[in-house]
């Protein structure tokens, strides 16, 4: 009698190497291409080297004369100011993690914020920074919910912990404070005020009429208050996020004053740090690329309304951003650069 079909050997069982792969979407195809290609990962690591060297050549008047006024400064108080900038770096990184829960690697966020920084610079209103963040968490497996709600907490946080540092420090040195003329005028303070509750209502507006972005919109606040409200039951992340928030002002306050110091500019600490925290503050809210441009000019007028000459409050300025803009953009390019070779970012 024949053995039936089924009496005869059993076909080895599929592996899971054998499962056919899925299927090469357009987007996954792209996706594959950019990341994989070796000549695309060359161009983005060199991309940051091409910005920086374009920039130099824009803003070369402005290194230059930086360079000459800082020559003649005293050294020491030099080496103090970069000093302070290396410090902020690490008071943005403790930042960074506290308004996160989940544990990064210390030394790849350092150099994050390193790179970060270099590109705060480039683009205005933080986007750089905030850009190189997002990038950072996500290839650490955050999702982008999570993300972007760590950076609206770390933003806020910043601007709340500097609004207290330079209330503190007018407290501590009553006599820090600048002449009545240079605060703003009541008018100033209501246009600023009128112009904040537009922009409040503009965006309630738009959340109420465009019904497509009320869902994410709903859903980012959400996320956000849930992550703040976990964040702040944990002393390991809401002391080094208030902490961080807190330094990083203060610390670039303190880079400022180095320069004056050096230059001998005739004010005392206090009001250097004064001036440097009040004129940032006035002045931060326009968007331009780390805040060179509209915080220069309203240290100079602080510092001249100080009584300091005029040349020398430029010359404080100009050390200051020579400090904190230049000196820290090759490593900050350089990280970056690493970061993407590495595919950190």
């Amino acid at each position: 009698m024949p053995p039936l079909p089924l009496d005869g050997p059993a076909s080895p069982l599929p592996r899971a190497d054998d499962r056919p792969p899925p299927p090469v979407t357009p987007a996954r195809r792209s996706a594959a291409r950019a990341s994989g290609s070796p000549g695309g990962r060359r161009v983005l690591v060199l991309l940051p080297l091409l910005m920086l060297g374009g920039w130099a050549a824009l803003d070369r008047h402005s290194l230059r004369e930086g360079a000459a006024r800082l020559a003649a400064a005293d050294p020491w108080w030099l080496l103090a100011g970069c000093l302070f900038t290396g410090l902020g770096w690490i008071a943005a990184a403790c930042a960074r993690q506290g308004a996160i829960a989940d544990r990064l690697p210390k030394g790849l966020l350092l150099a994050s914020q390193i790179a970060a920084g270099a590109a705060n610079n480039l683009l205005p209103a933080g986007i750089g920074a905030h850009a190189v963040t997002v990038r950072f968490l996500q290839r650490r497996g955050v999702p982008l919910p999570r993300a972007t709600a760590s950076i609206a907490l770390y933003s806020l946080v910043r601007a709340v912990a500097k609004m207290s540092v330079l209330l503190v420090l007018l407290l501590a040195a009553p006599a820090a404070a600048p002449p009545v003329e240079l605060l703003p005028e009541g008018r100033t303070m209501l246009t600023a005020a009128a112009g904040a509750v537009l922009i409040l209502a503009a965006a309630a507006a738009l959340l109420v009429l465009l019904r497509p972005l009320r869902r994410p919109a709903v859903d980012f606040v959400r996320t956000a208050l849930t992550d703040a409200r976990r964040l702040h039951s944990r002393p390991a992340r809401f002391l080094p996020l208030w902490g961080g928030a807190a330094a990083a002002p203060l610390l670039q306050a303190c880079v400022l004053a180095s320069v004056g110091t050096a230059l001998d500019v005739p004010l005392t600490w206090p009001q250097l740090l004064f001036a440097f925290l009040a004129a940032s503050t006035a002045a931060g809210a326009v968007p331009a690329p780390g805040g060179i441009g509209p915080v220069d000019a309203a240290l100079v007028l602080t510092l001249a309304g100080y009584g300091a000459p005029l040349p020398l409050a430029t010359a404080t300025v100009i050390g200051y951003r020579v400090l904190t803009v230049w000196l820290p953009v090759p490593p900050g390019m350089l990280a970056l650069s690493a970061l993407l070779q590495r595919e950190a970012l």
